[in-house]
């Protein structure tokens, strides 16, 4: 499969894609009605696309006694067909997860409900090599294509070389990659990567950075390769932030956009935003205790604007950590604007 030269478009200009949470019920059940009524809050709130089966979704839906990843791919799907969104206009990404066997069935899954790009992670697989890594990708771009995946350790990645990331810039079909390293040097490595491959302009870059969301879209890298300049910046971001106070974001999304294209608007305001929106996601994702607060962190906004029913996770450890839900309402409290329903 090939990905869409509509759907490429979008991609390469600059698309805002949410991470799509888990909605349960008590007794950790599917909640559908809230499941559908998520997606649509994205839909209403002017997204791009969005990005389910993701870490946001929380991986546990893979698991035999919840089998819940092909319910979840398919209840968005078609909730975003009824929707009336268009397979040519909108992204669908799907998450895909484990050893090569695993990640192919995943794979043909997605396409099943017609998602048009794979989201790759190499989690759990901390002892495979590079090579081994590499095969598996391109296994996975045989059916699907790829939107790479660094994703920090702290919650389920593994650190990825910059050996690794030029020779996965190589694959065909890789048309993006995800930097959610929560890093300067590794998201640096994987900038370097692409500008020094020979598909420097095929492959887009998105920001999975949640703490510095708006710096990443407002830098344009400038690296030497050879006797020449490559320029390449983070054209969209795929975001857990964004799945909660999605309708704000989406706006200052649209400004830096403008002024990457119309050079309108102030640089210095939106830097300033930057700060703002990293000392929110300092709240939602609780990197004081290791980001293990950061689904239910995200879980919390979602309840508190009536868009789900508790806190509920597949992973009992994954809850509120002390002092978190007191951070969320300062933050909350203070950045109105940009932490509004609407």
């Amino acid at each position: 499969m090939q990905l869409n030269s509509s759907i490429k478009k979008i991609l390469s200009t600059g698309a805002f894609i949410p991470a799509h949470p888990l909605a349960l019920t008590k007794d950790l059940k599917l909640d559908t009605a809230r499941q559908k009524g998520l997606t649509n809050y994205y839909l209403n709130a002017g997204v791009d696309g969005v990005a389910v089966a993701v870490h946001t979704t929380q991986f546990e839906i893979r698991e035999k006694q919840h089998a819940l990843l092909e319910p979840v791919l398919a209840l968005a799907a078609e909730t975003i067909d009824k929707a009336g969104k268009k397979q040519d206009a909108f992204i669908k990404v799907a998450g895909i997860c484990g050893p090569t066997a695993q990640a192919v069935k995943e794979a043909e899954l997605a396409v099943k409900y017609g998602y048009q790009l794979g989201l790759v992670s190499n989690g759990g697989l901390n002892n495979w090599t590079n090579e081994q890594l590499l095969e598996r990708i391109k296994a996975i771009a045989e059916v699907i294509p790829v939107f790479g995946f660094y994703l920090q350790p702290a919650v389920g990645g593994r650190l990825l070389d910059l050996d690794f990331w030029r020779a996965f810039a190589e694959i065909p079909n890789v048309e993006a990659i995800k930097v959610a390293s929560f890093n300067r040097y590794q998201t640096l490595d994987v900038v370097k990567a692409v500008c020094e491959s020979s598909r420097a302009q095929q492959i887009d870059l998105y920001t999975g950075n949640d703490d510095n969301i708006i710096t990443d879209l407002l830098t344009t890298y400038k690296i030497p390769v050879g006797s020449t300049i490559v320029e390449k910046r983070f054209v969209g971001g795929l975001l857990g932030h964004w799945s909660v106070w999605t309708a704000p974001a989406v706006r200052y999304f649209r400004d830096i956009l403008a002024y990457h294209q119309n050079n309108s608007g102030s640089l210095e305001q939106l830097l300033a935003l930057n700060v703002n929106v990293t000392d929110l996601n300092q709240a939602l994702f609780d990197p004081e205790h290791g980001f293990k607060g950061s689904i239910a962190g995200i879980h919390e906004v979602l309840r508190r604007e009536g868009l789900m029913d508790g806190l509920w996770c597949l992973n009992p450890n994954e809850v509120l950590s002390a002092g978190q839900a007191e951070a969320l309402s300062r933050v909350i409290k203070s950045y109105p604007a940009l932490t509004s329903l609407s």
